[in-house]
């Protein structure tokens, strides 16, 4: 990107102002993308600890798997899933609020006893399986901003400083130049002045 400039001295003023905005923008643009890392490891390890718990869970009831046939799985449906939106460094992210579950009503004589404990399992992978899904969400989100803000640092520290230093030492340069011309050109008008002031007397 290059910086467009003029060799005067209101270019030179919009050219520093521009650099120190960004000089003092710079170090809270990196606290934040330090800070959007941070939630981003923990947004990624409270999902994979969700996913784990889920598959432990899923692991610990295996053995009922050929009870499964037996059950109805209309007992128990998901009616409601409650996302609120919280802030974490400026970027909304899901936060789960709760599920609401619906369950028919079943035979308890007819039923195999374990229905109870089968709705009760159900649940809690619903709820393991739903609190990944958010995490995720937040993980995806959180990781967007970040590589976004790690961008905004890079054209900062790496394209626009430098560029406006070079173009600010550029336009200093031409300006002294200038004022070096102008002073030596007055210079010589001045001696041819007095030269040929003398050779009039």
């Amino acid at each position: 990107m290059a910086i467009k400039f003029q060799y005067n001295k209101t270019s030179l003023g919009d050219m520093r102002k521009k650099l120190q905005m960004r000089q003092r923008a710079l170090p809270t643009i990196k606290s934040k993308e330090s800070a959007l890392r941070l939630e981003v490891k923990k947004a990624r390890d409270a999902a994979s600890d969700f996913e784990m718990q889920l598959q432990d869970l899923l692991g610990r009831y295996e053995y009922m798997a050929s009870l499964w046939g037996e059950f109805d799985g209309g007992l128990l449906t998901v009616k409601n899933v409650d996302i609120a939106t919280g802030k974490i460094a400026g970027v909304n992210v899901p936060v789960l609020s709760g599920i609401e579950f619906e369950e028919k009503p079943y035979d308890l004589f007819s039923s195999p006893v374990w229905f109870a404990d089968g709705i009760d399992l159900l649940k809690r992978i619903a709820r393991l399986g739903i609190e990944y899904e958010v995490y995720m969400r937040k993980t995806e989100l959180l990781d967007h901003a970040r590589k976004k803000t790690t961008q905004k640092v890079n054209l900062y520290e790496k394209v626009q400083i430098p560029g406006y230093e070079a173009a600010i030492l550029k336009i200093k340069r031409f300006l002294e130049d200038e004022e070096n011309l102008s002073k030596s050109a007055q210079k010589i008008v001045k001696s041819k002045h007095e030269h040929s002031q003398q050779q009039t007397v």
